[in-house]
């Protein structure tokens, strides 16, 4: 049977694409109702799609198998962006105040208006995350209905290369496929994973991915900082593959023996681990001596990012970790050492329970943002075909319009939703009478002005040439000389 309610949603990983549907549950949870994977190792790189054909036609792919198992088509996916240029960029914007003021809900929007115009060169501002404003001495997440004589209101702007939104949606142009909304990934992800008591104490969700490490700091409820960094756990696989073997021999190692903080045992014989091909063995003492060195080097990096950030010693919460290359073994450990933080967690799973087939559902924090994706998702995304209109009686002059698609609404009985679309419909509406006035008006000032335009070359031009003909003769029927 055809499932004709679903929401669906694609992720673009650097290692792979994989694009889901499922059904939210009246509990919280989300069923999955189909599922599909393809390598993008070829296309994207560092979480920026760099070959927009062949991204493309995974895409399709991935709907086309979606599609499949929902026996529906799909109308619209959720996607996520992320990548190596996604940070945060703060900024101030200050306003004085005639005498002692009551700050209002217009002033408010003002200042976040201001805050979205200021440029950011080669760079998209893709979400305003809002800090707080400060009146006075005092700071506070809404302003409005409080007296100052000065307002400053702090943001923290998420933003990107604008290639990255864009070949995003050419991509998704080509493959013909309807995004429901773009979403930034590390919010996703953080949505997911962290309790409302972590992101008010104070917590860094670090999510270390196949090509990037993402690092979110959170505060009072607030995001603080975020940014990304080009290390992942390929760049372990690649170090590994100067020990002469190909990359997916070294991943296979890294995942079977991989140890960030490995010792040996002096009492034990040494150990050692066989290749695919049977030709050679490799002392697992010098595979990890690779794999420490690297591992080191990314959780430098990540606990320096975490000091930039300024919170580095109010992370009452501690540190969450994520991402498939969390699970190198003593990875944990040696961020621990590095950082002094006691207090480190794996999120291997969302907090909202995912249902699915154990083939699917990986407990390894790999698929958070993919889960996160679909339970932000608030659209049906089947595209269903309504039944045929009966056929017009004799007394009808003219046919009514046959739809031939819709989108269903899953919430059509939410009553704020409803007074929401009546809401902007009737502004649409005063919009469209609007323009149609300023259309009359422009149309008529037009034509007035062709008016005075034609005029005015007319007194230019002087006499018509018949006028000029006829004068022409006159004068020379009345001349002087036959008067005479």
């Amino acid at each position: 049977m055809a499932t004709t309610e679903f929401i669906a949603a694609i992720e673009l990983g650097s290692s792979k694409i994989t694009g889901v549907a499922g059904r939210k549950n009246s509990d919280g949870s989300m069923q999955v109702l189909a599922y599909a994977q393809e390598d993008s190792s070829t296309f994207i790189r560092k979480g920026v799609i760099f070959n927009l054909d062949k991204t493309a036609q995974s895409l399709t792919s991935i709907i086309n198998r979606l599609e499949g198992e929902l026996k529906n088509s799909i109308a619209k996916v959720y996607v996520g962006i992320g990548g190596q240029s996604l940070r945060t960029v703060r900024n101030v914007v200050s306003r004085d105040l005639e005498d002692e003021a009551i700050i209002s809900e217009e002033l408010v929007s003002a200042i976040g208006d201001e805050n979205i115009a200021i440029p950011v060169v080669d760079m998209d501002i893709l979400d305003v995350a809002p800090q707080e404003y400060k009146v006075g001495n005092n700071l506070q997440a809404n302003p409005v209905g409080l007296v100052g004589s000065h307002i400053e209101g702090r943001f923290l702007n998420i933003v990107a290369r604008a290639s990255v939104r864009k070949n995003l949606e050419h991509c998704f142009q080509q493959a013909k496929i309807d995004i429901a909304d773009q979403l930034i990934a590390p919010l996703v992800t953080a949505n997911a994973v962290l309790t409302e008591s972590e992101r008010r104490s104070g917590c860094a969700l670090i999510d270390l991915g196949a090509d990037t490490t993402t690092i979110s700091v959170y505060k009072n409820n607030i995001l603080r900082f975020l940014t990304v960094l080009p290390l992942g756990g390929n760049s372990i696989t690649r170090d590994i593959t100067t020990l002469q073997m190909e990359e997916e021999e070294a991943e296979r190692l890294k995942k079977a023996y991989g140890d960030a903080l490995y010792e040996e045992d002096p009492e034990q014989e040494e150990a050692t681990c066989k290749l695919d091909d049977d030709s050679r063995t490799l002392k697992v003492a010098d595979l990890n001596n690779i794999i420490e060195a690297r591992a080191e080097e990314i959780i430098a990096n990540v606990w320096n990012q975490v000091q930039l950030s300024g919170f580095d010693d109010k992370l009452l919460a501690g540190i969450i970790l994520t991402g498939g290359t969390a699970n190198l073994k003593n990875i944990e450990e040696m961020l621990r050492k590095r950082s002094k933080v006691e207090k480190i967690r794996m999120a291997k799973l969302p907090r909202n329970t995912v249902h699915a087939p154990s083939n699917i559902l990986k407990k390894d924090g790999s698929q958070n943002t993919l889960f996160g994706l679909l339970f932000e998702g608030n659209q049906n995304c089947c595209l269903t075909e309504t039944a045929p209109q009966p056929a017009p009686t004799p007394t009808t002059s003219r046919p009514e319009p046959v739809e031939v698609h819709k989108t269903v609404d899953m919430f059509e009985d939410d009553q704020e939703l409803k007074e929401q679309a009546r809401i902007a419909r009737l502004k649409k509406e005063e919009e469209e009478r609007e323009a149609k006035i300023a259309a009359k008006e422009a149309e008529k000032l037009r034509k007035q002005k062709e008016k005075e335009e034609k005029e005015r070359r007319k007194r230019e031009a002087g006499p018509s040439w018949i006028q000029r003909k006829i004068d022409s003769l006159t004068k020379e029927i009345f001349s002087d000389d036959d008067m005479k």
